[in-house]
């Protein structure tokens, strides 16, 4: 699965939003290909990533197959990683 990856600004973090992809990354190594999004590339799925509950960075630029989940803050870690589990192929 290849997971594109959408950061805020990070003008306001709360927490550490590289410390909390490296969990994901970790949970899920071999199985998901996390790699920061880009423009013209279809991912499997998109996930932003917001320092704080604004969430604010844009994503409508992105493709996905599967659609845009959001975290922004630290607790979502176990609800983004069962979202994946979900729609791993």
């Amino acid at each position: 699965m290849k997971c594109g990856i959408r950061f805020c600004g990070g003008c306001n973090p709360r927490y550490d939003r590289g410390k909390a992809l490296a969990t994901l990354e970790e949970k899920f190594k071999g199985e998901v290909d996390f790699v920061i999004a880009e423009e013209n590339v279809l991912y499997d799925l998109l996930l932003v990533i917001g320092g704080c509950t604004n969430c604010c960075a844009s994503y409508e630029q992105f493709k996905t197959k599967e659609g845009v989940i959001k975290m922004w803050e630290e607790t979502h870690i176990e609800k983004i990683a069962n979202v994946i589990k979900e729609l791993e192929f």
